[in-house]
């Protein structure tokens, strides 16, 4: 009887032994299934036809991205928006992944509450320009002391005429008028005097200035005005799928260096979709953006000022702290492996 009990204490133990196994493999591989279930396979991508994200359009025209997730069994989506503020309303309800976007709009999203990480920078403040009427009077930024300035409330456009105004004493609220338009009116208003002065950005300065309707008084160059936009994405995704967020930056990266190499061939490819008419006049747009990636301490140090700007003219009363939301590692991998 002893021995008995002895080898039924013995199957008890094997057979414990062998449930836990097996409830540990279980366990696994539901912590695998966890795993896999957060990986995208899906990206939903945003894009807005500033020159600055021009190589986004040259990798969506020749089909790389898609290319490039083929093995990883993740579907691209691409949607375009005109500007950044239905584009931040597009990312809170959970509908794009990663996207484009200019200063003012992405900072604003964070003031508003918005968890998004800002992965790579794109310098462009060359692009942003203050424009006059072709046979205007106005000779000098202290010329526009008493006039009317149309431009995209709460822009960068807003931004820098406010800087601009600053550097010869000018005080963008007491001594000069602001008029919002959008950028499609900037003809317009010009044209009809309903302006004096509008600040845009490319690819609309270039296409202002070739057909007669316009002049440049002053750009972001004029006072270093670095113009950061910066490619972003939601926290979560971003965090969740780095193999794929490697593979973005990566694509426009080699868009970038195919507008730099072949400019004539792949700047054809994409002037259309910034309605200009040649191949030129796209190039001309594009040499006014530095495909950085990386930011630098001056990067964040301008993103910072765009909060400052943001509570000045009303828009947020929040502290936002730029760099807890920057996190180019991915970036500065990809630049390193492609130098």
């Amino acid at each position: 009887m002893k021995k008995k009990n002895q080898v039924t204490k013995l199957t008890a133990i094997i057979l414990a032994m062998i449930l836990a196994t097996i409830s540990l493999a279980g366990c696994g591989t539901a912590a695998k299934s966890s795993s896999s279930a957060n990986k995208a396979t899906t990206v939903n991508i945003a894009l807005q036809p500033s020159s600055t994200f021009a190589p986004f359009y040259v990798v969506r025209k020749n089909g790389w991205l898609e290319a490039a997730l083929k093995d990883q069994g993740v579907t691209v989506n691409w949607t375009d928006f005109q500007s950044g503020p239905p584009m931040n309303e597009s990312f809170a309800a959970g509908k794009q992944d990663i996207g484009v976007i200019g200063d003012v709009p992405a900072v604003s999203a964070i003031a508003n509450g918005q968890d998004n990480t800002f992965i790579a920078a794109l310098e462009g403040g060359a692009q942003y320009s203050l424009l006059v009427a072709k046979d205007s009077d106005i000779k000098s930024l202290s010329d526009l002391k008493g006039k009317k300035i149309g431009t995209v409330t709460g822009s960068t456009g807003q931004n820098l005429t406010e800087k601009l105004l600053a550097s010869v004493n000018l005080d963008i609220n007491k001594d000069v008028t602001m008029v919002n338009i959008s950028t499609g009116d900037a003809q317009t208003v010009l044209t009809d005097k309903e302006v004096d002065a509008v600040a845009i950005w490319e690819p609309n300065v270039t296409r202002l200035e070739d057909n007669g309707t316009a002049r440049e008084l002053a750009n972001g160059n004029t006072i270093g005005f670095l113009g950061v936009n910066v490619i972003f994405g939601r926290s979560d995704f971003v965090k969740n799928n780095p193999d794929i967020v490697k593979v973005v930056l990566e694509q426009y990266y080699r868009g970038a260096k195919a507008l730099q190499d072949d400019p004539q061939q792949y700047a054809n490819q994409v002037k259309d979709v910034y309605s200009l008419d040649t191949a030129d006049q796209m190039i001309k747009t594009l040499d006014k953006n530095k495909q950085t990636l990386v930011f630098s301490d001056g990067d964040i140090a301008y993103l910072q000022d765009v909060v400052s700007f943001l509570k000045e003219i009303g828009s947020t009363d929040k502290d936002v702290t730029i760099k807890d939301h920057v996190d180019d590692a991915i970036a500065q991998q990809v630049v390193k492996e492609n130098k």
